[in-house]
């Protein structure tokens, strides 16, 4: 009987004999390692554990386009772990000559505005006219957990089948409009990866579009029909960020007031100051459910991306947009250097006590706190 029969196989059966004991395969090797885990019985099996890679892996796999490589290469410049830090920025940097090549958009809007919708919309049919499309979707971090609620991970489905979409939603970690360092270096490692659009949707809390504006090249606001009530949810802050406004849900019964509101955002921003030099913010009309509108958007973004090139704003907008980003990583760093600083974990509580019984005053108990930091960082 041959060796891959089991003993109680008959001895004339055929291959047509079911139960056989098939070869394995020798010094077999994909990229994956095995460690043991338990199985139901409590026996030891193999699990498969992904193979660590190292910066030239990183580096190649972004640069093929590889979204699993590039998922892997984000996690890696996410992680909070220092071990990981110092191997994400030499992946970064081996990349930034492969960067800066993309169509940076920013969306915002009120809540209930269609922000995903609109996103998936405009995507789709980007990506249908042969462009690779990246979406960042922050989502807000539970304050409490410091986990993410990360519904878009529920959300834009159909976007999500298209082979040039890549959709990466991101915890924010409490942070403020969750658009901090990691941030921006996904969007640089997605226009390494070839990306030619990124769409950054913001959650849209108020002073997180300041921040938004400072790493996009157009920076659009989403808003809703009926502006009676819908102005007074936009600070005019935020409309003088943006570069168009565009009101969404323009579709069956609700054209006519959608319209209507238009023309009440354009009356408005005829008294703004625009947001870019050279450029006049309009507002529009669009139906994310139903695409009326979605490809008119777009040459509104070419238009403007054209505009900026021809004046020298594009270049300029995007050295600002560094420097953005290093000095708001140096308030980053500060701000845990003070948080952790022993001396300040020390005696925090005490003053935190006094301020509250009225025995300090907030500005005493701050200067004494910045003393303390000072002589510590000594």
């Amino acid at each position: 009987m041959s060796s891959d029969r089991p003993e109680w196989a008959p001895a004339d059966a055929g291959d047509e004999f079911a139960s056989r004991v098939m070869k394995g395969v020798e010094a077999a090797h994909d990229g994956m390692t095995f460690a043991p885990s338990k199985g139901p019985q409590g026996q030891n099996r193999p699990s498969p554990r992904r193979r660590k890679l190292d910066v030239n892996d990183y580096v190649k796999g972004v640069l093929s386009g590889d979204r699993t490589l590039l998922s892997r290469a984000i996690t890696l410049v996410e992680s909070n772990a220092s071990a990981h830090f110092e191997q994400g920025q030499e992946v970064l940097h081996a990349l930034l000559p492969h960067t800066g090549n993309s169509v940076r958009v920013g969306i915002t809007g009120v809540p209930g505005a269609g922000k995903s919708t609109f996103i998936e919309a405009l995507g789709t049919w980007l990506c249908r006219q042969g462009k690779k499309v990246a979406v960042l979707a922050v989502d807000p971090s539970s304050t409490l957990s410091k986990g993410s609620i990360l519904g878009d991970k529920t959300r834009m489905e159909n976007l999500s089948r298209e082979p040039n979409a890549f959709i990466r939603p991101s915890p924010s970690g409490g942070t403020l409009g969750g658009l901090n360092r990691k941030s921006r270096e996904t969007l640089l490692l997605c226009e390494a990866a070839g990306y030619e659009v990124i769409l950054v949707e913001t959650v849209g809390v108020g002073q997180s579009e300041t921040t938004v504006r400072s790493m996009v090249d157009f920076f659009l606001l989403l808003a809703l029909t009926g502006a009676g009530d819908e102005l007074q949810g936009i600070k005019k802050g935020v409309m003088e960020l943006a570069d168009a406004i565009v009101v969404n849900k323009a579709d069956g019964a609700n054209v006519t007031r959608a319209e209507a509101t238009r023309v009440d955002y354009d009356r408005i921003l005829h008294y703004l100051r625009p947001a870019t030099e050279g450029w006049v913010t309009r507002a529009y009309t669009c139906s994310a459910l139903t695409n009326v509108g979605i490809p008119e958007i777009w040459e509104v973004v070419e238009r403007f991306m054209e505009t900026i090139r021809a004046s020298g704003l594009f270049k300029e907008r995007r050295k600002q947009q560094l420097l953005s980003w290093v000095y708001g990583m140096v308030e980053d760093h500060l701000l845990r250097s003070f948080y952790n600083a022993p001396a300040i974990l020390q005696k925090a509580p005490e003053l935190e006590e006094k301020v509250i019984r009225g025995e300090l005053s907030a500005t005493q108990a701050t200067r004494e706190l910045l003393m303390l930091y000072d002589s510590s960082a000594q």
